[in-house]
């Protein structure tokens, strides 16, 4: 589940308090989800160095590695550095030196094993900050080795989208009788979001990496920018990923509260669709919507194994809406 900047914030303050804080953090998420303004700060808490100059050369006892190279890549010379400042730098009592490592997926191999060492063997009262919008390119042995912080992007899942869908739910409801052709349309009406959603995330990643390109254009070399193209690319799987799971929770939102209005337990988590909820609930036996609810999680463990999208939720939903 993903922290909200704030929730993430209070719950490693409530750590420090506690003296229950890790040594290491990978703290990730979307562009705009707050990675930063996170580190910098739980940082200032640690160290006592103000939040606006964590990330400048104000910082006291604060060591960031970013990307600088020509590559836009973190080299093993900046991570080899950064260690040597930790070892070296004594820490004042009551306060944490601090390393954060701002794009780690931007990591050189050879810099990612380097940092490997520092992971395995922290200095004494230190603090490691890892932060990356794609997680997913980070060594196993690094991504083992920190306490993850998923941080959720703003307006993850729309409520436009959401709201839409939770429309084309409530006009299923109300049909009398459901048919293979109302399964199919409900599918396909569940598809046409879906590829909205793709279609604005790469829209958005393409804007990104066009701001970036005229950015960096003189300052880098050619292959960094090939690279960076991979990396969009990723991330608007990622992303769209995230969206599509933020849907598939309506989804099984829906029929949970359908189960509980069978049970008679009334949580109004879609309160904008109890009439139709309890209609129904009226209609189903509870068996019924058990055996509904067993073939939404049979269609989100068919997406999670990157079986056919458009096939996993057409079956599914003839399974849940076709009778």
């Amino acid at each position: 589940m993903a922290f909200t900047r704030d929730s993430a914030l209070e719950f490693l303050r409530r750590a420090e308090g506690q003296n229950r804080l890790a040594h290491a953090y990978l703290i990730s998420g979307p562009i705009g989800s707050g990675k930063r303004s996170l580190a910098a700060e739980i940082t200032s808490a640690v160290n006592g160095t103000k939040a606006s100059d964590v990330f400048s050369t104000a910082a006291r006892e604060v060591f960031v590695a970013e990307p600088e190279s020509k590559s836009r890549r973190i080299v093993v010379e900046q991570i080899r550095n950064l260690e040597h400042s930790l070892q070296m730098r004594a820490s004042a009592p009551g306060r944490r030196k601090v390393a954060i490592i701002a794009e780690a997926d931007r990591l050189q191999p050879q810099a990612a094993n380097a940092f490997l060492k520092t992971l395995e063997e922290p200095p004494e009262n230190s603090l490691l900050l890892l932060l990356s919008a794609l997680p997913e390119a980070l060594p196993d042995t690094i991504l083992s080795r920190c306490i993850p912080i998923p941080l959720a992007g703003v307006n993850v899942e729309p409520a436009e989208q959401q709201d839409e869908f939770v429309e084309l739910l409530r006009a299923a409801a109300n049909e009398k009788t459901w048919s293979v052709q109302h399964a199919y349309g409900l599918a396909q009406g569940l598809q046409g979001l879906l590829g909205g959603i793709r279609d604005e995330i790469k829209e958005e990643n393409a804007e990104a990496l066009k701001q970036e390109e005229t950015r960096y254009k003189n300052s880098t070399d050619g292959a960094w920018l090939e690279d960076r193209e991979d990396y969009y690319k990723a991330l608007t799987e990622s992303q769209y990923l995230q969206r599509r799971a933020g849907l598939i929770e309506t989804l099984f939102v829906w029929w949970s509260d359908v189960l509980r209005a069978k049970t008679g337990v009334d949580r109004r988590d879609l309160a904008s669709a109890k009439k139709e909820i309890t209609a129904l609930a009226s209609r189903l036996s509870t068996a019924e919507v058990l055996r509904r609810i067993r073939h939404l999680e049979e269609m989100r463990n068919n997406l999670g194994r990157n079986i056919q999208e458009a096939l996993a939720i057409e079956v599914a939903f003839l399974k849940v809406f076709g009778t």
